[in-house]
Protein backbone atom coordinates (compact mmCIF):
# COMPACT_ATOMS: atom_id res chain seq x y z
CA UNK A 1 0.00 0.00 0.00
CA UNK A 2 2.90 2.32 0.78
CA UNK A 3 4.20 2.01 -2.67
CA UNK A 4 0.94 2.91 -3.86
CA UNK A 5 0.53 6.28 -2.36
CA UNK A 6 4.22 7.54 -2.97
CA UNK A 7 3.26 6.46 -6.56
CA UNK A 8 0.39 8.91 -6.91
CA UNK A 9 2.38 11.48 -4.75
CA UNK A 10 4.92 11.51 -7.56
CA UNK A 11 2.48 11.21 -10.12
CA UNK A 12 1.45 14.46 -8.70
CA UNK A 13 4.74 16.12 -8.31
CA UNK A 14 5.63 15.28 -11.76
CA UNK A 15 2.04 16.53 -12.99
CA UNK A 16 3.03 19.95 -10.70
CA UNK A 17 6.29 20.22 -12.12
CA UNK A 18 5.48 19.93 -15.69
CA UNK A 19 3.23 22.81 -15.25
CA UNK A 20 5.61 25.45 -13.45
CA UNK A 21 7.94 24.39 -16.34
CA UNK A 22 5.50 24.96 -18.62
CA UNK A 23 4.81 28.12 -17.02
CA UNK A 24 8.23 29.31 -16.56
CA UNK A 25 9.14 28.89 -20.29
CA UNK A 26 5.87 30.47 -21.51
CA UNK A 27 6.75 33.57 -19.32
CA UNK A 28 9.88 33.87 -20.74
CA UNK A 29 8.67 34.01 -24.17
CA UNK A 30 6.36 37.14 -23.70
CA UNK A 31 7.90 40.24 -25.14
CA UNK A 32 9.76 42.93 -23.66
CA UNK A 33 8.98 46.37 -24.95
CA UNK A 34 12.23 48.86 -24.20
CA UNK A 35 11.90 52.88 -25.27
CA UNK A 36 14.77 54.72 -26.21
CA UNK A 37 15.22 58.80 -26.13
CA UNK A 38 12.51 60.89 -26.01
CA UNK A 39 9.88 62.90 -28.23
CA UNK A 40 7.68 65.78 -26.68
CA UNK A 41 3.59 65.26 -26.98
CA UNK A 42 1.73 66.66 -29.02
CA UNK A 43 0.51 68.64 -25.52
CA UNK A 44 3.96 69.52 -24.98
CA UNK A 45 3.82 70.67 -28.35
CA UNK A 46 0.69 72.87 -28.33
CA UNK A 47 2.73 75.40 -25.81
CA UNK A 48 5.41 76.01 -28.24
CA UNK A 49 4.15 78.96 -30.62
CA UNK A 50 6.01 79.74 -34.75
CA UNK A 51 7.12 82.66 -34.77
CA UNK A 52 7.14 83.86 -30.70
CA UNK A 53 9.27 81.55 -28.92
CA UNK A 54 12.86 81.08 -29.25
CA UNK A 55 15.65 78.09 -28.31
CA UNK A 56 15.33 79.44 -25.13
CA UNK A 57 12.05 79.22 -24.32
CA UNK A 58 11.73 75.85 -26.32
CA UNK A 59 14.04 74.71 -23.79
CA UNK A 60 12.25 75.26 -20.47
CA UNK A 61 9.09 74.04 -21.88
CA UNK A 62 10.61 70.93 -23.91
CA UNK A 63 14.58 70.90 -22.69
CA UNK A 64 17.42 70.58 -25.05
CA UNK A 65 17.21 67.89 -27.67
CA UNK A 66 19.98 65.35 -28.23
CA UNK A 67 20.42 65.96 -31.62
CA UNK A 68 20.67 69.29 -33.28
CA UNK A 69 21.20 70.31 -37.33
CA UNK A 70 24.52 68.87 -38.07
CA UNK A 71 25.67 71.45 -40.27
CA UNK A 72 23.76 74.99 -39.37
CA UNK A 73 22.32 74.28 -36.09
CA UNK A 74 18.83 75.77 -37.75
CA UNK A 75 16.78 72.52 -36.14
CA UNK A 76 16.38 70.25 -32.92
CA UNK A 77 15.22 67.15 -33.73
CA UNK A 78 14.23 65.09 -30.55
CA UNK A 79 14.13 61.36 -31.74
CA UNK A 80 12.26 58.42 -29.62
CA UNK A 81 12.19 54.57 -30.67
CA UNK A 82 10.38 52.02 -29.18
CA UNK A 83 11.96 48.30 -29.54
CA UNK A 84 10.43 44.98 -28.85
CA UNK A 85 12.68 41.93 -27.56
CA UNK A 86 11.09 38.48 -27.90
CA UNK A 87 13.24 35.97 -26.69
CA UNK A 88 16.46 34.65 -28.27
CA UNK A 89 15.40 36.74 -31.44
CA UNK A 90 16.97 39.99 -32.32
CA UNK A 91 15.24 43.44 -31.16
CA UNK A 92 12.78 44.90 -33.47
CA UNK A 93 12.33 48.12 -33.89
CA UNK A 94 8.61 48.56 -33.57
CA UNK A 95 8.03 52.59 -33.49
CA UNK A 96 9.80 55.47 -34.48
CA UNK A 97 9.15 59.23 -34.10
CA UNK A 98 10.99 62.61 -34.54
CA UNK A 99 9.93 65.81 -33.93
CA UNK A 100 11.76 68.14 -35.71
CA UNK A 101 12.01 71.97 -34.30
CA UNK A 102 13.39 74.56 -37.03
CA UNK A 103 14.60 78.15 -36.18
CA UNK A 104 15.22 81.40 -37.93
CA UNK A 105 18.50 82.92 -38.20
CA UNK A 106 16.92 85.15 -35.68
CA UNK A 107 16.69 82.00 -33.16
CA UNK A 108 13.32 82.15 -33.46
CA UNK A 109 10.69 78.94 -33.73
CA UNK A 110 9.79 78.42 -37.76
CA UNK A 111 8.08 75.38 -38.34
CA UNK A 112 7.20 72.05 -35.68
CA UNK A 113 7.35 68.75 -37.61
CA UNK A 114 6.16 65.06 -36.10
CA UNK A 115 7.86 62.30 -38.76
CA UNK A 116 7.23 58.96 -38.20
CA UNK A 117 8.54 55.23 -39.28
CA UNK A 118 6.22 53.01 -41.81
CA UNK A 119 7.33 50.24 -43.76
CA UNK A 120 10.83 51.85 -43.99
CA UNK A 121 9.69 55.38 -45.37
CA UNK A 122 9.84 58.69 -43.51
CA UNK A 123 6.01 59.59 -43.02
CA UNK A 124 5.24 63.62 -41.76
CA UNK A 125 2.55 62.55 -38.71
CA UNK A 126 2.10 66.73 -38.20
CA UNK A 127 2.88 69.87 -39.27
CA UNK A 128 2.61 73.35 -38.21
CA UNK A 129 3.27 75.42 -40.93
CA UNK A 130 2.81 74.49 -44.58
CA UNK A 131 6.48 74.52 -45.62
CA UNK A 132 7.53 71.64 -48.21
CA UNK A 133 10.73 71.37 -46.15
CA UNK A 134 12.28 71.69 -42.63
CA UNK A 135 15.54 73.52 -42.80
CA UNK A 136 18.83 71.63 -41.99
CA UNK A 137 16.80 68.54 -43.39
CA UNK A 138 20.50 66.52 -43.88
CA UNK A 139 19.97 65.07 -40.00
CA UNK A 140 16.59 63.01 -40.96
CA UNK A 141 17.88 62.24 -44.56
CA UNK A 142 20.70 60.74 -42.53
CA UNK A 143 18.58 59.17 -39.61
CA UNK A 144 16.26 57.25 -42.11
CA UNK A 145 17.82 57.07 -45.74
CA UNK A 146 19.28 53.46 -45.53
CA UNK A 147 16.30 52.12 -43.53
CA UNK A 148 14.91 49.03 -46.35
CA UNK A 149 17.42 49.96 -48.48
CA UNK A 150 19.96 47.62 -47.36
CA UNK A 151 20.54 44.26 -49.63
CA UNK A 152 22.98 41.35 -48.71
CA UNK A 153 24.76 42.10 -52.18
CA UNK A 154 25.96 45.50 -50.44
CA UNK A 155 27.63 43.85 -47.63
CA UNK A 156 29.21 40.67 -49.30
CA UNK A 157 31.22 40.98 -53.07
Amino acid sequence: MAAAGFGRFGRRMATWLAGAVCAVAIAACSPVYRDHGYAPSDKDLAQITVGVDTRETVAEKLGRPTASGLLNDQGWYFVQSRWRHYGARAPQEIDRQVVAISFTEAGKVSNVERFGLEEGRVVTLSRRVTETNVHGVGFLQQLFGNVGRLRASDIVD
